[in-house]
């Protein structure tokens, strides 16, 4: 049986949901917005609300077959289109098919002779007719706090906000309302809508990490239904909005007896003859030389020759150089690249901060759907955070992978005389199996040798043996 997803966990909730086909928000929120009530986004400037709630709406016609209205006050039309087509995403199709209406009401004047100075019939009038035009089940009304600008009295504000939401809910439409932030940390919004669309509130927050822009998103409230509570960071990516709820760490994903080849014949027999368990995690360390990415990528040729694809996280070289090397010790990896199988994702770890490269390794596993993993090598990621952050970093990805059934191996590189049995980030003792590497020198000459430290769940040689790197690959010494 596989294991449950946060998503499925949270669904013992009554509460109604639409889900939002946005990656990793239905499983924070356990399925989806509150489904004929009103949810609030609200963040600063650049945070993505526009972005967020546009998603909203389009998932909502493609994966529900939900039409939708968007109300904008500050973008046009256009404006909304080429910033989503980026994106992967057609409005104008959609709206020539009446599956969209998008209405642009422009701030000020000719608003506000219509909605007069005291109440919004005008507005939810327009509203309306947008909702009734297209039979929209989703609407966005993008930049509520706008029209507030011409209110001056507070009690009018919530008087008019609560007869926009009460209105919303008799139309039984999920509605999602964006406004900016309020200033202080203490605020949510300028006018505390928050106190008034009480089933869902999402802030959003844009901050700067280590000199990288980070955003986050947070579920400050959700009526009737358990959701994700932390902070969770997020990327604009060209698939739209992606999430990863980075909290999620339990231990109940599934386990699997099938093996699969390290593609060293030698190193098979050293593992029960079998090779490694599939959705496990190796570590394989050493100091610089001892023949650690040649290991990975005799583990990567493996099961491409398998006709299964495998991602290959290179931190220190590019794909090309890593291709060159590898022809150079018989091991030909270009062929799978050029056939797909194996794909090359080659980043300095200083381009990124930490959570982004944890989003960016995740958003391409999902993409790519890979059956194996191979980061190379995991000690370099040290260079964008402290050892603590990392490491938490990384035991996400290896929990994310073992709940999809993904062999990952790491490297990891030994400085100098460092300790050998210990990890730049500490991991070692969450990895399944892991393989020390180590060069000596005897009669002015190196020797290499291989270590199984362990492997669990499998019985596994407990001698060190010797092996040589030739244009051969990794042979064992008889």
């Amino acid at each position: 049986m596989a294991a449950k997803t946060n998503s499925e966990r949270h669904k013992e909730s009554g509460v109604a949901k639409a889900p939002t086909g946005i990656n990793g928000l239905d499983e924070i929120t356990g399925g989806g917005l509150p489904r004929n009530r009103a949810t609030l986004v609200c963040g600063g400037p650049g945070c993505g609300k526009t972005l967020l709630s546009m998603e909203f709406i389009i998932r909502g016609i493609t994966d529900s077959d939900e039409s939708g209205a968007f109300i904008s006050f500050d973008e046009s039309r256009q404006d909304l289109a080429e910033n989503v087509q980026s994106l992967g995403f057609d409005i104008e199709a959609m709206t020539e098919s009446k599956q969209l209406n998008i209405i642009t009401i422009p701030f000020p004047p000719q608003v506000a002779g219509e909605i007069g100075s005291y109440d919004l019939g005008g507005l939810i009038a327009t509203i309306a007719h947008g909702i009734d035009s297209v039979g929209a089940r989703r609407v966005v009304i993008d930049g509520i706090d706008a029209i507030f600008s011409f209110f001056g009295n507070e009690s009018t504000i919530r008087r008019e906000l609560k007869k926009l939401i009460d209105w919303l809910k008799e139309k039984k439409v999920s509605a999602l309302l964006t406004c900016e932030r309020g200033e202080g940390r203490m605020l949510v919004t300028r006018h505390g809508i928050e106190e008034y669309i009480s089933d869902c509130v999402i802030l959003l927050d844009q901050r700067i990490v280590d000199q990288v822009s980070v955003r986050r998103l947070k579920i400050m409230k959700y009526r009737g239904s358990l959701h994700g509570s932390n902070e969770y960071p997020f990327l604009v990516t060209k698939k739209g909005i992606s999430i990863f709820p980075v909290t999620s760490t339990m231990l109940d994903y599934t386990v699997s007896k099938e093996r699969v080849s390290t593609g060293i014949e030698d190193l098979d027999a050293m593992l029960s003859g079998k090779g490694y368990f599939k959705g496990s995690s190796i570590l394989v360390s050493g100091t610089a030389g001892s023949g650690k990415s040649s290991v990975a990528a005799h583990f990567a040729a493996s099961v491409c020759r398998d006709n299964k694809k495998c991602v290959y996280f290179a931190f220190e070289e590019p794909a090309a150089q890593i291709i060159r090397n590898m022809n150079s010790i018989g091991l030909d990896l270009s062929p799978y690249a050029d056939s797909g199988l194996l794909k090359f994702h080659a980043r300095r770890p200083t381009e990124y901060g930490a959570e982004m490269h944890l989003l960016t390794i995740l958003d391409t596993i999902n993409d790519f759907k890979p059956e194996a993993v191979i980061f190379d090598p995991i000690s370099n990621l040290t260079d964008v955070a402290i050892v603590a952050d990392v490491k938490a970093m990384f035991t996400r990805i290896l929990n994310h992978l073992k709940n999809h059934g993904i062999t990952s191996l790491s490297t990891n590189l030994i400085h100098g005389a460092g300790d050998p049995m210990a990890t730049e980030i500490g991991i070692s003792s969450v990895m399944d199996t892991w393989i020390l590497l180590k060069i000596t020198e005897w009669e002015e000459r190196k020797k290499r040798s291989i270590d199984i430290v362990k492997s669990r769940g499998m019985a596994h040689a407990d001698r060190v043996h010797g092996f040589t790197i030739s244009d051969k690959g990794i042979v064992f010494n008889v």
